[in-house]
């Protein structure tokens, strides 16, 4: 049996949607996110409704391993949001990271072009806490001065990638950092350095 989506399909899209857009414009800061949904496993429910609120019929979605060995988490998201599945992620607009330890390379998901840098990949990675005031230095726009910011598990070389990825600017991934109750995030624009 399929599990339920959202209990209140429009205010807690709203809702996941304003924490995310509040977390990426303020990058290190994180933002409470409480979906209440029950996802088929290994799909968390923060990863779920960040996928039910931001995914729909024209934003084709890649799924890590862990998550593209479960059948019923395909045929949830693709009920509930109706995103199409791609094997490339390259292709994807959405890449959802349930074992961020072993994400591929940034550099394999799209960049965006110099026209339309918004049709770049937005990754979203289920990591098992987020602590805010230790850990990585973040800067840039959205930031006064330095933020500290410290999430686990991360993919391998994770500063060095970032770096190449906001070299690039305005082109480069965005990334949406989850864990249970809250929601971080680290558009291309901000630098990070280590702690």
């Amino acid at each position: 049996m399929l599990a339920p989506g959202f209990a209140d399909p429009v205010h807690d899209a709203q809702g996941t949607f304003r924490a995310v857009m509040d977390a990426l414009a303020r990058p290190g800061q994180p933002r409470p996110l409480a979906p209440g949904l029950t996802p088929p496993a290994p799909l968390t429910p923060e990863l779920a409704a960040v996928a039910l609120a931001l995914t729909d019929a024209d934003t084709p979605v890649w799924l890590d391993a862990a998550l593209a060995a479960a059948p019923d988490v395909a045929a949830y998201l693709r009920f509930h949001t109706g995103a199409p599945l791609t094997d490339d992620p390259a292709q994807a607009a959405f890449a959802l990271i349930r074992d961020p330890g072993r994400c591929p390379p940034l550099g394999r998901f799209a960049p965006g072009t110099p026209a339309y840098p918004d049709t770049s990949t937005t990754l979203v990675l289920a990591c098992e806490a987020i602590t805010e005031g230790e850990g990585l230095h973040l800067a840039g726009p959205g930031i006064a001065g330095t933020v500290r910011l410290a999430a686990a598990p991360l993919p391998e070389g994770f500063v060095t990638q970032l770096a190449a990825n906001r070299a690039d600017f305005p082109l480069g991934v965005d990334l949406i950092l989850t864990a249970p109750g809250r929601v971080a995030g680290l558009p291309r624009s901000t630098a990070v350095s280590e702690g």
